[in-house]
């Protein structure tokens, strides 16, 4: 009898243990039964001003699972939320997924939408992993459940500006002045001062900025902004955008009958969009995007390219280079990391997340190995000029993963 009390006492601490242990680990009293099938909320701007993009990056996330599966043998169960491009209903929604079960969260591509959900994924001790999104400060809050593969505003810039000079060299140019205009958002505005600190330093780059000229990036008439930055004079145009500004305002251009040397992004999106070279045709040729992009020679990108083309076979990879691609590889981060934990427990999966060391030859997007540091970061992540070259965004520069050569300046410039 004694025995047996010893043996059901002993029995009884151990579950007891057990279930203290689990619900230690368990942040913020989630307790989570072991899960065989990874539940990923991605939240992205499928509906209102950045619906196109958001459709866009969705390319990405339903091609995810096949592939990831594939490569690692983890199951992904994608529950899909618009943010409909606002960032208090990209909250509420946050807060849906993690309700209805997600251990993982993904998105929003909107600087904005992806502070809100961070905020959320924070206070719900759930780990928020960053498809495309740049301001600085959603990585300096000292979160520990927040991680981004994405450069912030001020690498991208440095990235951009810094393929500006290669521009020139390799094609013997020296514009002398540029006129800069970009949206007033929280992504426009990071850029914004990535500009104003980073241009300064840098004494390769021939050009100074005659004037600076925000604007909404829900305008649907900049008359006045362009007229205001055609009267400058400028050599070229120095641009970051959005998609559905971005077509307004090159209309303008044209309806104005300006034509500057070219026009560059530093790292934006937009300008390499589908829906902007299907509603502009012959003016959108030459536009030069200088940003994050998928290695077009990559074994990732090959696999990716194939089942992208399976589901889209009258759709172009190249122009969802930077959605798909940060996309795929925000959801193949998150799958790694369950796959090394073996858990879906939140805790121990954004543990899991901050030990990734994902390499080079492995990944979609141009870059080093992914790899976080203390704040959450990714660095090393790679920009390449992206043209748009008879009807197709195509890389220019780097040389290493050029698929053709960069046209500088725009053939047309002289005509008024």
């Amino acid at each position: 009898m004694k025995l047996r009390q010893s043996v059901n006492r002993r029995h009884f601490n151990k579950t007891l243990a057990a279930a203290a242990m689990a619900a230690a680990l368990a942040p913020f009293g989630i307790v989570r039964a072991q899960a065989t099938k990874l539940k990923v909320g991605v939240l992205l701007p499928r509906s209102g001003t950045q619906a196109l993009i958001g459709q866009s990056c969705q390319k990405g996330v339903d091609l995810a699972p096949e592939v990831i599966k594939r490569v690692l043998g983890v199951d992904i169960e994608v529950m899909n939320a618009d943010t409909e491009s606002n960032a208090d209903t990209a909250r509420t929604r946050a807060e849906r997924l993690i309700q209805e079960g997600a251990t993982v969260l993904v998105g929003a591509f909107d600087s904005g939408h992806t502070s809100a959900i961070a905020q959320v994924a924070e206070q719900r001790g759930i780990p928020h992993i960053i498809n495309v999104a740049a301001a600085p400060q959603i990585t300096e809050q000292g979160y520990k459940f927040v991680f981004r593969n994405f450069p912030t505003a001020i690498d991208l810039t440095r990235n951009g500006l810094a393929l500006m000079g290669d521009i020139f060299r390799t094609t013997n140019t020296v514009p002398r002045t540029a006129v800069f205009m970009h949206v007033n958002d929280t992504f426009g505005q990071a850029m914004s001062k990535g500009v104003g600190a980073l241009l300064p330093r840098l004494d390769f780059l021939p050009f100074r900025i005659l004037e600076t000229i925000p604007y909404d990036p829900a305008a649907k008439d900049l008359t006045v902004e362009v007229s205001k930055a055609k009267a400058t004079n400028a050599d070229f145009l120095m641009l970051v955008c959005r998609l559905n500004d971005a077509i307004v305002l090159r209309r303008e251009m044209v309806r104005q009958r300006w034509n500057p040397m070219g026009i560059i992004s530093p790292g934006s999106p937009g300008l390499y969009e589908e829906q902007y070279t299907k509603a502009l045709g012959k003016h959108a040729e030459f536009a030069i995007c200088n940003t994050v992009w998928f290695n077009p020679k990559s074994e990732m990108t090959r696999m990716v390219g194939a089942a992208f083309k399976k589901r889209n076979p009258k759709d172009e990879l190249a122009f969802h280079g930077t959605n798909v691609g940060y996309t795929f590889d925000a959801i193949m981060i998150a799958a790694d990391a369950f796959r090394r934990a073996k858990t879906a427990d939140p805790k121990a999966l954004a543990e899991a997340v901050r030990q990734t060391n994902i390499p080079v030859a492995n990944r979609m997007s141009l870059g080093g190995p992914i790899r976080f540091n203390p704040k959450g970061q990714v660095e090393g992540n790679l920009s390449a000029a992206i043209q748009n070259l008879r009807g197709i965004p195509r890389v220019t520069l780097p040389d290493e993963y050029a698929e053709a050569k960069v046209v500088f300046p725009s053939p047309d410039y002289r005509r008024s």
